[in-house]
């Protein structure tokens, strides 16, 4: 009982988090650009409580999911100078993409959070096994790797492949630092219980700020890459219905993480909000990338596609966005169900 309020609380604020600050970043560049914000929510659903600040309403709503940026004049004609739909196109554009923008820094600031706690592998050694070939060989810990086999050693990664390519199982010739002296070793790799190659040392890991932020910035990067790639492959090979998930089978999987630690919990709500930034892009009527392309057709063709017309292809996006949604979910209610 105890882990499905925690399931519920968490799930709520995960939702919170990745949808806020992206309603956040659409509020910014408007009002950076002047654009005039009617109302700026907390949640959906019947209000609780708000407060006019200028032109805009800032309002709490009673169901604690998501929220919204309304804008003068998004999906139909105005006269009003600060209206959305007034403005240049390239302000537009910045608007649009804000939001994607602001998840993507999101799952940043999550992920050097992450790397801060765990610490960056480095080539210093922390320990060595007692009994293994590196302890036998001379390694201390303390020492730190700069080559293996004569080939240059910069980073844990570097060292750890190198050693698991000596599929020979010949020896090699480590050499470290130590106390500002460099010493050389004769080590023979051998196998652990999974059947890699080791040599029984453990990395002391690095809190250091900026290398964890630069190592945060890599990661981020390479799930971005990573997710895109998966993005192409589904487009090439079609949607497999169990890679597709709702609120619902999120909450399955941040109830997994609340069984393996509030780290596990935080790379989930990075991973979720570098998705909503890239599935919030696509170029589908009503998201946020179906609007930045009709902004960029009209730019081109000028008016031969008007603002009812455009509103009412967002009206269909969103009404198809929605069937979807409720198909999604009831699949994920199937799956725990177990039908």
């Amino acid at each position: 009982m105890i882990y499905m309020i925690l399931t519920v609380i968490l799930t709520i604020l995960m939702l919170m988090i990745i949808t806020v600050p992206h309603e956040f970043g659409h509020l910014i560049t408007a009002k950076i650009f002047h654009i005039k914000v009617n109302e700026f929510a907390i949640g959906m659903g019947p209000l609780l409580a708000s407060k006019d600040r200028g032109e805009t309403k800032y309002s709490l709503r009673a169901i604690p999911i998501g929220g919204f940026c309304a804008m003068e004049a998004e999906n139909e004609e105005s006269d009003e100078e600060g209206a959305f739909n007034n403005k240049p196109a390239w302000q537009r554009l910045i608007v649009l993409a804000s939001g994607a923008a602001v998840n993507v820094l999101v799952a940043l600031i999550l992920m050097i959070i992450i790397t801060i706690y765990v610490g960056v592998p480095t080539n210093t050694l922390d320990k060595v096994v007692s009994g293994s070939p590196a302890a036998m060989s001379g390694l201390v810990a303390g020492d730190r790797i700069t080559s293996i086999d004569g080939k240059e050693s910069s980073s844990w990664l570097d060292t750890v492949t190198t050693i698991s390519k000596n599929t020979d199982g010949k020896a090699m010739k480590v050499v470290v630092e130590r106390d500002g002296k460099i010493h050389a070793y004769t080590i023979t790799p051998t196998k652990d219980k999974d059947g890699r190659l080791v040599i029984g040392i453990v990395s002391r890991a690095s809190h250091n700020v900026f290398v964890c932020v630069g190592q945060g910035v890599k990661v981020t990067w390479n799930l971005n890459s990573q997710m895109l790639g998966a993005l192409r492959q589904m487009v090439h090979k079609g949607i497999d219905r169990d890679s597709v998930t709702g609120p619902v089978g999120m909450a399955g999987l941040v109830n997994k993480t609340a069984h393996t630690g509030i780290l596990s919990y935080l790379y989930l709500v990075a991973l979720i909000s570098l998705n909503m930034a890239i599935i919030n892009l696509l170029p589908f009527p009503a998201l946020d990338g179906g609007r930045i392309i009709f902004v960029l057709i009209r730019k081109i063709t000028g008016n031969m596609i008007s603002t009812k017309v455009e509103g009412y292809m967002h009206l269909a996006g969103f009404a198809i966005l929605m069937a979807l949604f409720v198909l999604i979910t009831w699949q994920d209610l199937s799956k725990l169900l177990g039908h």
